[in-house]
């Protein structure tokens, strides 16, 4: 059984208020006071900072965290398996980017679930390195996320490459060209993914190496769902950076066209990440296999 002390410990966490935990766990906000101190004792460290108003983990306070997210998470996971296990089902829970949601990785993941009777899975949609937390934690199974990670405890399959490309709405006098240039970019209203997008990122992290910045181009709009980005270009509201991946079917049907960028060669990787004890590499091959069916679907 989980101490109830970690449960606290993310309570304060989340609500970032001792009180307000309390309030969260039906708890009194002294006896809130003494299971952080009782943890603080136990491991003889100091887990929170107050700053202000503010109560901010310590660095050491952060470990202790991301465990007990951990061990709360495992321990979940085994009540979850175990009940899955007397009732003859399998559950799963992947995480994919927002650029995966529109891609086909959803699709995949829908196929295998539909053809597998008794198996469940859920799909969570975040950023990369919040993914990589997820899955750090064993809160997910698998992640399909795109570009590398470091990390010895953590398996890697690489499952495609991807470029960012330059989409624009087929009345966009654009669309007729084979390729555009920086400066012909540089004139259109650009609508951008949000900051904490991997897709934006690589964008910036080339124009940089170009020395230039976003102050150079027309941005007129961040958003973060790519289905609305995708529906204002159509919409011929303005142009984008997006994967490649993450238009297959709109380009599939002709509603809108992709180009790309002279002297900027966006690619990256998509990778599938899990950890060594993943029992269930059945889906891994299936994930593979059809994936490549449909990329081919799309690209023909």
């Amino acid at each position: 059984m989980i101490d109830v002390k970690l449960y606290t410990l993310l309570a304060v966490v989340e609500y970032k208020s001792y009180t307000r935990a309390a309030e969260y766990l039906s708890l009194t906000q002294p006896a809130v006071t003494q299971h952080i101190k009782q943890l603080e004792k136990e491991l003889n460290i100091k887990i929170f900072n107050r700053v202000g108003n503010e109560i901010k983990p310590t660095n050491e306070g952060n470990i202790v965290i991301q465990y007990a997210r951990r061990i709360i998470a495992l321990y979940e996971r085994m009540k979850q398996n175990i009940q899955d296990e007397r009732r003859h089902v399998r559950r799963l829970t992947v995480g994919i980017t927002h650029t995966a949601e529109s891609n086909a990785v959803a699709e995949v993941l829908g196929r295998y679930s539909s053809q597998n009777r008794g198996t469940t899975i859920r799909i969570v949609s975040d950023s990369i390195n919040n993914l990589y937390s997820m899955l750090k934690n064993y809160e997910i199974d698998l992640a399909v996320v795109e570009g590398k990670v470091q990390d010895p405890s953590i398996n890697s399959i690489l499952l495609d490459t991807d470029s960012l490309m330059l989409v624009v709405s087929n009345n966009n006098p654009l669309a007729k060209k084979s390729i555009v240039t920086i400066n012909e970019l540089k004139k259109q209203p650009l609508i951008l993914r949000s900051p904490k997008s991997g897709t934006r990122n690589l964008f910036m992290a080339h124009l940089e190496s170009r020395n230039m910045s976003l102050d150079d181009f027309n941005v007129i709009l961040e958003v973060d769902n790519i289905a609305t980005i995708k529906d204002l270009v159509r919409r011929d509201i303005g142009v984008s950076i997006l994967a490649k991946s993450a238009c297959l079917d709109e380009m599939k049907k002709g509603k809108i066209s992709v180009l790309p960028i002279e002297n900027l060669s966006m690619i990256r990787e998509i990778n599938i990440l899990y950890h060594s004890d993943f029992e269930h590499v059945d889906i891994l091959q299936y994930i593979m296999k059809e994936y490549n069916k449909v990329i081919k679907f799309y690209n023909s």
